[in-house]
């Protein structure tokens, strides 16, 4: 190969990586901010039947009855801050989350499988990642971290059966753990495609103001929601 073609050569490669936008990798400092689409899907453990016949009155329900916690589709924001360009601490901002809650599982009739309401739940979260291939275009990531959820219109009520118009709450607020696991897709220009599932703890004393006990709050639940938390969206590093 002679010199005039090495030099076309090599100008040619100058010219074409010039020519092709640089993939923005993430990098000591920077910020990231994302928009997901994400559904929570509660992986509820609830003891509804146990507590009742103990606390409210024996026989009032079947034992293995439960209260569940339907899922629901939200959108969710979230920032990131880079310490390095492998550990990033993320901030997920989710707007409240409306959950339908309802009995299953019982077959007396004093109370009845049936609808309750439904609750608000507004669930901050806190991770630290790990960012596995911060310099390539597919970057995995795990993370752990924190979670505070406020219980926002968490009033419910029996419905039907002996304890119609009974009043039911949840606890004010939860405090619990957060796993997470996602991964970016780098793209041109600090763009990025995001997918992203994390497993939130969060926990909750269910009380029914109690008929039976002149109107006091007795607790009939001690109810684990415990969220799957899928989503999918877009990014922006600056």
């Amino acid at each position: 190969m002679n010199n005039k073609m090495k030099n076309a050569i090599l100008t040619l490669s100058i010219a074409t990586t010039l020519a092709i936008p640089m993939l923005a990798h993430a990098e000591a400092g920077n910020w990231v901010f994302r928009m997901r689409a994400v559904n929570v899907n509660p992986d509820e453990d609830s003891d509804l039947g146990k507590t009742v016949n103990q606390n409210v009155q024996a026989g009032a329900i079947s034992p293995g009855a439960e209260l569940t916690v339907d899922d629901n589709w939200i959108p969710e924001f979230d920032v990131s801050y880079y310490f390095t360009k492998n550990i990033a601490a993320e901030l997920i901002l989710a707007v409240g989350t409306r959950h339908d809650v309802a009995i299953k599982g019982d077959a007396l009739s004093t109370v009845g499988n049936q609808g309750l309401g439904s609750v608000n739940l507004l669930p901050p979260t806190l991770t630290v990642q790990w960012h596995f291939n911060p310099d390539q275009k597919i970057d995995p990531y795990l993370g752990a971290g924190i979670n505070y959820t406020n219980m926002l219109d968490r009033n419910l009520k029996v419905n039907r059966g002996a304890l119609a118009g009974s009043k039911i709450k949840l606890d004010a607020d939860s405090w619990g753990w957060a796993l997470q696991a996602g991964v970016d897709v780098n793209l041109n220009d600090g763009w990025l495609i995001n997918a992203d599932v994390k497993y939130v703890t969060i926990n909750t004393d269910v009380q029914l103001k109690n008929p039976l006990a002149g109107g006091a709050w007795t607790k009939i639940d001690d109810l684990d929601i415990n969220p799957w938390v899928i989503g999918f969206g877009i990014g922006k590093k600056f």
